[in-house]
This record gives structure tokens, sequence and C-alpha cells, in this order.
């Protein structure tokens, strides 16, 4: 049994549920027929297993040290990330003409997903890489991509974001970093940048750092933010690596989890000029980085999920192996113990765990599948309503399992009892590794307020009231098989009061009533979007029981599907009209609440 990855789910979601195979009809993809897509699936899961799990705890107990200005880390991290390196992981998604694989992102988010089970620290160092060199790819110059791209995309150069600063952290439009343009067209970086993953190590030859910060006499506050890359080492024109180019490491925060991830203060032009290219047009730094934000959402949301399938796997071996009391119809005190899945209480915690991390993959790998879509696009029409739709998701994705998933960890832990909470097994660094899940890339607070402020506000709920007609479509597909009517019922009613609410907001013309409640509606809305990728599940469940042509196997498999269908249909989509009736009031608890009530 894998410890990364469940490939029977995996494949269904991608190639029965997903049809992924379909995209290989576009030329860009047309070298990914099914026995490719599984041969890169199937390395990534050796790699992983191999590399990358047996030094996960090893990476969290020894967490790196700031030694003489510089950082050591625990050891196996250059051979794992040397191993990914070589069978052409950093290069996977993007184009030929780059470099790259040009693998379809669905494909990129399902291989890197094993990687991020298997131990999310070190997968961190590629992940940082594959955002930032995707941010070049798409903004930067020629003479850049041609001088930074092709290390990066073979694993000899990692990359980092540098976006928060100590004294305005998420607020960016409060960044205080300069860049002051030099006569040789080279921009002069000074300032503090806080929170960086990657931001020192010695694994690779160099860092590319993708820096946020100001240009004197530029708009105030976010509209005068531009996008700069700045090395670690100055690289000349033909790529040579030559004198440091004066980025110093202030310091390491110590982490709750993620450990074998540096998290840096970088101080840059503190002793001498720190030399960056500006990216694209100034001024216009916000708009590139949120250009990435979609997949780099994606990733956050499908790392949470990785994270929770990963306790799920053990807790679920656990459970089958641990014998531990007795039937509840079990008299005899002499009767020897059960597997404690034999209890109802422990198959319950298991089911949300199942609902939450089969639920939450489907999302993520179908607003993977919408990027190949969208970079595929025909049409100015399909572009445009791909780039809607995706936007409207991205909120969900990277919020939604952060929130549940996480809570799915905390599942894993308690079917563990008092060994969920050692180290003797990983559930406790799973946990403790998908908390920051829930705060990078943007809080749970402010994915909220950026789908009720933008997202839904932008186009007057045009894009929403499409997405749940699309989902209706769903509800009336379901509707015609027997085995579904109950539950499809529940996500149409659902839908119904999500329009209601959604209507509710956009005609209250005060702002800040309207923004109370936002983190609710996000997360009565990722129910209603979780449900409909549950209900599509079972669909394709459903058809294939009825079909009859599989093995004893494979029908236990779907009908799993089915009982976790039930289970979120039955379970959670309920708190979804509850959450959205509280929206729809415009209620004000939290928005009245006096701020001296909460102490001294």
């Amino acid at each position: 049994m894998s410890m990364v990855v469940d490939r029977r789910e995996l494949d269904f979601v991608l190639f029965e549920l997903l049809d992924i195979e379909r995209l290989q009809s576009h030329p860009r993809f047309a070298s990914y027929d099914r026995n490719a897509m599984c041969q890169i699936l199937d390395a990534a899961q050796r790699i992983a297993e191999t590399e990358f799990l047996p030094i996960a705890a090893r990476v969290d107990a020894d967490e790196p040290r700031f030694v003489d200005g510089g950082v050591v880390l625990p050891a196996g991290i250059d051979q794992a990330l040397g191993a990914y390196a070589q069978a052409g992981f950093f290069a996977l998604p993007f184009k030929a003409e780059l470099g790259g694989l040009q693998a379809p992102w669905v494909l990129h988010t399902a291989a890197s997903g094993m990687f991020t089970c298997a131990n999310t620290a070190v997968t961190n160092y590629a992940f940082l890489t594959i955002a930032a060199a995707n941010l070049l790819s798409a903004f930067g110059s020629e003479e850049l991509k041609a001088r930074f791209l092709p290390p990066m995309l073979e694993g000899r150069w990692f990359g980092t974001m540098c976006l928060s600063e100590p004294q305005a952290g998420s607020s960016l439009g409060d960044i205080r970093t300069t860049a002051m343009l030099g006569d040789d067209g080279l921009y002069r970086i000074r300032g503090s940048k806080m929170w960086i993953s990657g931001g020192e190590q010695e694994i690779s030859e160099n860092i590319v750092h993708m820096v946020l910060a100001k240009i004197p006499g530029g708009p105030a506050g976010s509209k005068g933010i531009s996008l700069f890359l700045v090395p670690k080492r100055r690289v000349l024109a033909d790529g040579c690596i030559v004198e440091a180019n004066n980025i110093a490491l202030a310091g390491l925060n110590h982490k709750m989890g993620q450990r074998g991830t540096t998290n840096c203060l970088l101080n840059f032009g503190e002793a001498g000029e720190t030399l960056g290219y500006l990216i694209g047009e100034p001024h216009r730094g916000l708009e590139y980085m949120f250009h990435m934000m979609n997949e780099a959402r994606i990733g956050v949301g499908h790392a949470s999920v990785m994270a929770a399938l990963g306790g799920y796997l053990y807790a679920s071996d656990y459970a089958k192996t641990r014998a531990q009391g007795r039937r509840i119809d079990q008299k005899d005190p002499l009767a020897a113990p059960v597997p404690i899945i034999e209890h109802a209480d422990i198959r319950r915690m298991l089911m949300a765990q199942k609902a939450a991390v089969e639920g939450a993959q489907a999302l993520c790998l179908y607003c993977a599948t919408l990027v190949d879509e969208l970079a595929v696009a025909e049409d100015a029409e399909t572009a445009e309503w791909l780039a809607a739709l995706l936007g409207l998701l991205t909120p969900v994705v990277k919020s939604w399992p952060s929130e549940h998933c996480l809570e799915a960890n905390k599942w894993a832990i308690q079917v563990l009892g008092g060994y969920g909470y050692t180290r003797d097994y990983p559930l406790e660094r799973l946990y403790r590794d998908n908390r920051l899940n829930h705060i990078h890339e943007g809080t749970f607070g402010i994915q909220g307020m950026d789908l009720v402020g933008r997202k839904v506000s932008a186009d007057k709920g045009r894009t929403m009231r499409r997405f749940v007609n699309l989902a209706h479509e769903t509800v009336t597909a379901a509707g015609k098989i027997e085995r579904l009517a109950e539950e499809a019922a529940i996500l149409s009613e659902c839908l119904g009061v999500l329009s209601e609410t959604t209507d509710t907001l956009l005609g209250c013309s005060d702002l800040a009533a309207r923004l109370a409640n936002a983190t609710l509606y996000l997360d009565a809305f990722g129910h209603v979007v979780v449900g409909w990728m549950w209900l599509r599940q079972a669909i394709v469940a459903a058809e294939a029981i009825a079909a009859g042509d599989g093995s004893e196997a494979g029908r236990e498999f779907y009908e799993g599907k089915m009982a976790a269908y039930r289970y979120f249909s039955r379970y959670e989509l309920p708190l979804a009209i509850t959450r959205l009736r509280l929206c729809s009031a415009l209620d004000r608890t939290c928005l009245d609440a006096p701020p001296t009530m909460f102490g001294c």
C-alpha cells in the first residue's frame, strides 16, 4: 500500500471523471496519451516513495540552522531534489520552446501531489521554482528568459516569491522596498522581505528571487508596485554566475511545520548594491503576480489535499490492523478484540476524511484542467468564460481544502488516538505541515474578500449565475438516476439559496455589511462547489455500477464513492444553507462587536 497516493482514486478522477485524455486532441498536448501520462505518474510515485518519503521525519526534526550568515540544511534534501530534476519534473509543465516537456498542467499537478504528500518541506523548493519560472515565462523579456529559465527548468537554479515585508504582511500596498533605476538600465533594490520560503540555501547554484518593489515617483499604494527579478548571485549575459548580489540573510523563522523549507528575513542592498531586472512594465507588478496566483493557489489547495490524503492513508491502514474493543453486540469479555474499523465512530471519522480529501482533490484537478483548456482556447468567448470560471473558483480551491482537509488531518490523528499525537506516526507532522496552507497565498479571510468583493461583484454576479446553471445541469442529469435523486435535491436547494444570498449581497450598498461575513459566504460556496464535484463523481460511479462489467473490487470502489457522496450530501451540504442564511441576513454581530470586548 502506497502512503503517497491512492492510484485507483487518482486514475478515477483523471481518466473517468475529468477525461483528461481529451487534451491530447490539441497539438500542444499531442504527446500525452494515457500511457505517457501514466508513465509520468509512475515515475513520480517511485521517486516520491524512495527519495522524498524516507527523509521526511528527519528534515522535520533537524530544521535549517542559521550559521555564520548562511543556512545549514539537513542531509538528503539535495539528493531528493536532484532525483526530481533528473526525471524532468521542474520542466514538466513548460512549453517545449522554453526547454520544457509541455505536459498538461493537470498532469503536473497530479504528479507534484505525490511529492507533496511524501515530503511537503522538500517539495516546496520545486513548487516555488516552478512558480517563479512560470512568472518569468509569462512576462519576462526574451533576454531574461534566455538567461534565467534554462537553469531553472533544469533544476540547477531555484526560485522564490518575495512579496511580504515585516511591517506590511498581506497588505502589499504598504510595502517599502524601493527600486532605483541606474544608468546601466538595471535597478538598485533596497529593503527587507519577510516570510520568504526557500530564500536562502546552498542546494542550488543560484536563487532567482521575484521581488515586489516600488519605483520612486510611481502611484501610491498597490498601483505603484513593480516586479523585479533579483538573483542571489549576479549572472552575466552568457549565463555565467559571478559575484554575490548583496542579499543578506537576516534570520530564519522557526515554524510549526514544513520545517525543512527555509523561511527567511532577507535584506536587499544593505552592504552594497543589489541589482534587479524589471519584469514587464513599471507599476504592473501586482497584476503580474496575480496572473500566476491561479496556478499557485491551485497548488496550495492541492498541497492541503495531499497532506490530508497522507493522514487518511495512515489512519485507514491503522484502523484495519489495530485490534481494540469488541462489537457493540458482543457481550463476552473473553471474545477476541476486533479491528477498530468495526466501530461506527471510527468509520464516521474515516468517512469525513474520505469525503473531504476526494471531493477537494477532484476540485483541484478540475481547476487544473481549466488552466489547460484556457491555454489552448481557440476563440475569445470560450477563453473569457474559462478565465471567469477559474477566477471564481480560485478562492475556493485555495481555501476550502486548507480549512476542511486540515480538519481531515485532525480526524486522522483521532483515529490513532494517543499514537496519533506522537512521533511514532507521521500524523502530527502532516497536521503541522498542513496548517500553513491556511495562511500563505492569501488567508481564508482574504480569499473571502476576493470572492465577494471582486470575483462576484465585478461582473454583478454574471459568472456566479452561469456557474449555478452549470451545476443545475449536473443536478438534472443526476435526477434521472434513482439512486442519486434524494441527494441531488439537496444540492439543488443549496444552489437556490446560494443564488438568493448572492443577489442580496449584490443589492447591499453598505460595503462593510456586504463584506462582514465574506468568509462564511466563501466557505458555504466551497461546500456547494465540492458538493457539485461529488455529484459528478457519483454519476460516473452509478453508471459504472449499472454497466456491471467490472470486477468485485471495481464494484466495491464505486459503491464506496456512492457512500462518500451520501455522507457529504447529508452531513456537510446542509451546513452551506445555514451559513448562506446568515450571510443573506446581513448579520452585523462581528462587524459591530466593539474592540474593547476582547480584553485589555
